[in-house]
C-alpha cells in the first residue's frame, strides 16, 4: 500500500539527532550533571552569517518534534506544524528552525529514565530539580554546538514562552526577538494547586514505589493517567468542551452505573491512557516542578519590570480570550513589565474558544499575528544582509 503525499507545506520526513554534551552543567538547585544529551530536530537551511536561526521551546508534554513526520506512515507531524514549514508562520525557506528535548524530558535527551553514569542504574527520583533556568544555560550550549551566536527568535507557548522570556533576560545579547506565547511571568497559587494534585495522583499510586518503578517493572499507570486527565481539563476551555462534547451520551441513555457514560468521559480517559503510553511519570513529577518555579522576576524585589530591564530583544507577547489555565491577564503582566522597563513589545490578544491549548491550533488571526511578526523578523535578518 503506498503512503499518503506529505503536504506541500510540510518540512517532510525529519530525524532526530542524539547530541552528546561531555563538560558539566551545573544546576539552580546546587547539583552538577556530568554529562548529557539533548535530542534535537532542525529544520531548514542555517545562511552563512548564521543569522537567520530560530530556537522553539516546547512545553510540558511536548518534545524535541515541532515539526513534520518521522516516517511517511506517520499519523500525526509534529507538535507546531501549523506554524512550522515551507509558507507557514516561521518558514523554513527563510529560517533555520531548532528544537530540542530539554533535559529531564523522556523523549532521548537526559532525564530520569536515563542511565546515571555514576551508579550505573537509572536516575528515577535521584534525577535533579531543573528549572527553566537550567534549560536555557544547556540550550545556549546546544546554539554554541550549532554554531550559533544569537538567535534571530526564540519562541514558545506556555512553558515554552516562559523559556523565551528566559532567554530574553540571561543572554541578552544572544536573542533578537522573544516570542511569548499564551505565558505567565510566574503561575498563581491555583496553577500550583493543579500541579500539586497531579504529583499527588502519579506518587500515591501504589505501582509508583517511591519513583523507583523501573526497578519493579512497572508503570504507575492510574496515576499519571489521573494527572493526565487533569492537566487536559485545564488546556481546554468550557466553550471548546461544550460544543466538542456537551452532555452527550455515548449510548444515548442514562445507565444508571459508574461505567463510561458521557462522551467527554470517554475522551478523557482515552487521553490518560494514551499518554501513560508515551510519557515517563518521574518526567511529569520534575516539570510540574520546574513550572512551580519559574519567576524571574523573584531576584528583582518581586519587580518584574526591574528582570525585564536586562532583555535586549524585541518582544512579540500573545494571548488567548478564553485562556483560563494563562489568562489574557497574565501576558498583559509581562506587557506592562516589558513597557515599564522602555523594552519594545507587541501584543496581540487572540479570539479563541479553544482554551490553553489554543497556541497549538490554526486559528486564522494566530496565524496572521506571527506571520506578520516573523517577516519582521526575515527583513531584520536580509537588511544585516546587505
Amino acid at each position: 500500500m503506498t503512503a499518503p503525499a506529505l503536504p506541500a507545506d510540510s518540512v517532510g520526513i525529519v530525524t532526530p539527532e542524539k547530541l552528546a554534551f561531555h563538560g558539566p552543567l551545573s544546576l539552580d538547585c546546587g547539583r552538577i550533571l556530568p554529562r548529557f544529551d539533548l535530542m534535537v530536530e532542525t529544520y531548514g537551511t542555517l545562511n552563512a552569517q548564521a543569522s537567520n536561526a530560530v530556537l522553539i521551546c516546547h512545553a510540558l508534554s511536548s518534545d524535541h518534534h515541532a515539526a513534520g513526520y518521522h516516517s511517511p506512515s506517520d499519523r500525526k507531524p509534529g507538535w507546531w506544524d501549523v506554524m512550522i514549514g515551507p509558507g507557514k508562520p516561521i518558514d523554513t525557506r527563510r529560517f533555520f528552525v531548532v528544537c530540542c528535548n530539554n533535559i529531564g524530558g523522556c523523549k532521548g535527551s537526559t532525564g530520569p529514565a536515563s542511565t546515571d553514569p555514576e551508579s550505573g542504574e537509572r536516575y528515577g527520583p535521584d534525577f535533579p530539580i531543573v528549572t527553566v533556568r537550567d534549560w536555557v544555560r544547556a540550550q545556549a550550549l546546544l546554539a554554541d554546538r550549532l554554531g550559533i551566536r544569537r538567535w534571530a527568535a526564540v519562541a514558545g507557548g506556555s512553558l515554552g514562552g516562559m523559556q523565551a522570556l528566559q532567554w530574553a533576560m540571561d543572554y541578552p545579547e544572544r536573542i533578537a526577538h522573544a516570542v511569548v506565547i499564551a505565558a505567565a511571568p510566574r503561575l498563581s497559587a491555583q496553577n500550583i494547586a493543579f500541579n500539586e494534585v497531579a504529583r499527588q495522583a502519579i506518587r500515591t499510586d501504589p505501582e509508583f514505589h517511591d519513583g523507583r518503578y523501573y526497578q519493579h517493572g512497572t508503570v504507575p499507570r492510574r496515576g499519571l493517567m489521573l494527572a493526565r486527565m487533569l492537566g487536559h481539563i485545564t488546556y481546554l476551555s468550557d466553550e471548546s468542551m461544550g460544543s466538542k462534547f456537551g452532555r452527550e451520551l455515548r449510548e444515548g441513555k442514562l445507565g444508571y452505573n459508574f461505567d463510561t457514560e458521557f462522551q467527554v468521559e470517554s475522551y478523557l480517559r482515552y487521553q490518560g491512557q494514551a499518554f501513560v503510553d508515551r510519557f515517563d511519570a518521574n518526567t511529569y513529577l520534575l516539570i510540574t516542578k520546574t513550572l512551580d518555579y519559574f519567576d524571574p522576576a523573584a531576584e528583582h524585589g518581586h519587580d518584574l519590570a526591574a528582570a525585564c530591564r536586562q532583555a535586549r530583544a524585541r518582544f512579540l507577547v500573545v494571548s488567548f480570550t478564553s485562556d483560563w489555565r494563562f489568562s489574557p491577564a497574565r501576558s498583559r503582566e509581562i506587557v506592562q513589565a516589558l513597557v515599564a522597563a522602555d523594552r519594545p513589545v507587541t501584543y496581540g490578544e487572540i479570539t479563541a474558544d479553544q482554551g490553553h491549548d489554543s497556541f497549538l491550533m490554526p486559528i486564522p488571526d494566530y496565524l496572521r499575528t506571527l506571520s506578520a511578526y516573523f517577516d519582521r523578523v526575515h527583513q531584520e535578518i536580509a537588511a544585516h544582509a546587505r
